[in-house]
């Protein structure tokens, strides 16, 4: 740990330094140009070999290509939200509409330091084997970026994954850890009404559309919890709903967007049948017609027991006896459940609050990070990576 330490001190500033850069320059999903050349710019430098994805991002890899042994990947997340940035900061967004408002800037400058740290490592002779680095873009968008990255070879060899994801909810220096499901399956739902308007003080004589949609709003997210064990924690919450266009006019056409998630993955199997049926049978007595636009998003992440504990003395090596901490399963989803349908690995909720300080939310435009957790978070990963390395060295 002393050599992983020394190395990223060292590193500390700079990397700070473009986590800020990507904080003030946020791209969205499957937009992430400049951001993967900032990264790739970096790599470069540091002749660390990598190759492009097809859109936007890269994988890159640390170790000798040629030398046989374990391979350990190691996952962040490059893609920021489409929402403004309320910060004020001296780095906030310059771009309107576009805001690193879940903390991928930092997770992207984690996994670049640890690539880093990694690559000084190997170039000691103390890499037990290489390490697969994959700046993923598209994490933000359902069913997500991973699996364009399944596509390729990105997972060729590799025996262990891990990842992380900020924590507004914890002081930095901390790490949340779980066994099992950490996050839920979550889903895309668009529904679309259509039917014939009319006057207001004529319902009678329309397909009141407005009000249909007002009972598929409540109704739907009730049909549910007695439809799928409710065990799996099923949740129906709508984002947008748009009709009408005047007081006094029954609109011919409306919609209601939002997400489906649960906690399990048996209830993720079965959700989109049962919506389905449940939009027609609600929607059939008012005469409109339902159009269901259904996107599969994610799986749960499940962490492996033995990964769990990589990261666990990962966590106590970086940070201290009190570094790991436990953390409860949430209904957010997360696409590096994809990857752990092909590989066993463990995602670690890094704490970026201030000790004493304001908790913030992810997906809000006000949300500020802890800086010190820029190089905990590479820490963090650089010395998982290392662990399961080890671990897996034959004898």
């Amino acid at each position: 740990m002393h050599a992983t330490s020394e190395i990223l001190t060292a590193l500390a500033d700079e990397l700070v330094a473009v986590r800020r850069d990507l904080h003030a320059h946020p791209e969205l999903s499957w937009h992430e140009s400049r951001t993967t050349a900032l990264l790739a710019q970096r790599l470069d430098a540091a002749g660390i070999r990598y190759r492009l994805l097809t859109r936007s991002g890269l994988v890159a890899e640390v170790g000798d290509p040629d030398l046989p042994g374990p391979v350990v990947a190691l996952r962040g997340d490059i893609d920021a939200l489409p929402l403004d940035d309320r910060t004020e900061l001296p780095w906030c967004s310059t771009t309107p509409g576009a805001a690193h408002a879940c903390g991928h800037d930092l997770h992207a400058t984690a996994l670049l330091g640890a690539a880093l740290t990694l690559h000084e490592l190997a170039g000691r002779g103390a890499l037990p084997g290489r390490v697969r680095l994959i700046f993923q873009p598209a994490e933000e968008v359902m069913p997500g970026g991973a699996l364009e990255v399944l596509t390729t070879d990105a997972l060729k060899d590799v025996e262990m994954i891990f990842a992380l994801h900020c924590d507004p909810s914890l002081d930095v220096g901390q790490v949340g850890l779980r066994e099992g499901p950490v996050t839920g399956a979550a889903d895309s739902l668009v529904v679309h009404l259509h039917g014939r308007g009319g006057h207001t003080s004529r319902p009678h004589l329309t397909e009141d559309l407005t009000f249909a949609l007002g009972k598929l709003l409540t109704e739907l997210p009730a049909v549910l919890s007695r439809r799928i064990d409710p065990r799996a924690g099923v949740s129906v919450v709508w984002g947008q709903v748009e009709a009408g266009v005047a007081q006094n006019v029954i609109p011919a056409d409306g919609r209601m967007s939002g997400t489906v998630r649960m906690l399990d993955a048996e209830a993720w199997a079965v959700a989109e049948d049962v919506v389905r049926r449940a939009v027609g049978l609600l929607a059939a007595p008012y005469g409109v017609e339902a159009e269901v636009h259904y996107q599969r998003g994610v799986p749960p992440v499940v962490n492996d027991a033995d990964a769990t504990a990589v990261l666990r003395r990962a966590a106590v090596s970086v940070m201290g006896p009190s570094g790991a901490t436990g953390t409860q399963q949430s209904l957010g989803g997360e696409d590096f459940g994809w990857y752990l349908q092909h590989v066993p690995g463990a995602l670690a909720r890094l704490g970026t609050r201030t000790p004493g300080g304001r908790t913030y939310d992810l997906h809000q435009g006000d949300l500020v990070v802890d800086e010190r957790a820029v190089t905990l978070g590479a820490g963090l990963l650089a010395v998982a990576a290392l662990e399961a390395l080890e671990d897996r060295r034959p004898a």
